[in-house]
């Protein structure tokens, strides 16, 4: 007589391994699921697929909606004495120049997600090194990695509602890329009265906020690091970046 086949028990305090659709859905209401399911399987492809999709069609809108020369132009405010240069060229080459440039921002555009993806490769290496070294922690490169992917899923949102805005007619005349939405105090900053004080307030956005948040539930999640010190390290290393950037904003503009 056949012997029935004996499965190994369940253990009831593993979660339920998450399909890639609920990953995505838990990272937006219950995000520590996602993080915490990272730690079994560190696959990463949803997230990018979505925001490299999602970032396509929303140049691709904004190109229909705005026109790149417009797009352009708009850039150029928050960037005052690179436009005083530009308008003290003879108009041919000014013109030749703008043209070259607006070519240049469109091709960027559109390759924007592979920026993503280079950008979120050196946070992550960035992030491995600082828990290794300051924090002993115990995590790897793709773990990481993938915890970056899905934390910066609120970017992916802020490109669709930015998209969604434009086909709903919203006003192009200060619209860029870099800041399509009201959703940080630089919004409401004239960039061309104040260059450096726009670029410092464009840092302070909702859905930049919600991304750090993200990254530090994630390394909690994925690694014994402790809460208060994930936050210390997602949000150090994010006024590290803002100061700088405000510095350069200040000397390029």
């Amino acid at each position: 007589m056949a012997t029935a086949a004996v499965l190994p028990p369940t253990d009831p305090q593993q979660p339920a391994a998450l399909s890639e659709a609920a990953r995505l859905i838990d990272t937006f209401v219950a995000p520590k699921k996602t993080f915490t399911d990272l730690r079994r399987s560190a696959a990463w492809w949803a997230p990018f697929l979505i925001s490299a999709i999602l970032s396509v069609c929303f140049v691709a809108v904004a190109g229909q909606k705005v026109g790149f020369r417009k797009i352009w132009d708009n850039q150029l405010q928050s960037q005052p004495k690179q436009a005083e240069r530009i308008e003290s060229m003879p108009a041919d080459q000014r013109e030749s120049m703008i043209e070259k440039q607006v070519a240049v921002t469109k091709v960027i555009s559109y390759c924007f997600f592979l920026f993503i993806l280079i950008w979120n490769l050196i946070v992550a290496a960035v992030l491995l090194a600082t828990l290794k070294f300051a924090l002993s922690a115990d995590v790897k490169f793709k773990t990481l990695l993938a915890m970056v992917m899905y934390a910066g899923l609120p970017g992916a949102l802020k490109a669709l509602l930015a998209m969604l805005s434009l086909l709903a007619g919203v006003s192009s005349d200060s619209f860029t890329f870099q800041n399509p939405l009201a959703t940080n105090p630089g919004y409401f900053i004239d960039p061309a009265t104040s260059p450096a004080l726009y670029r410092l307030m464009t840092s302070f956005d909702i859905f930049t906020i919600w991304t750090l948040i993200l990254g530090a539930i994630g390394i909690t999640c994925i690694s014994k690091v402790k809460s208060g010190a994930a936050f210390a390290v997602v949000f150090g290393w994010f006024a590290v970046l803002v100061l700088l950037g405000a510095g350069i904003g200040a000397i390029f503009s």
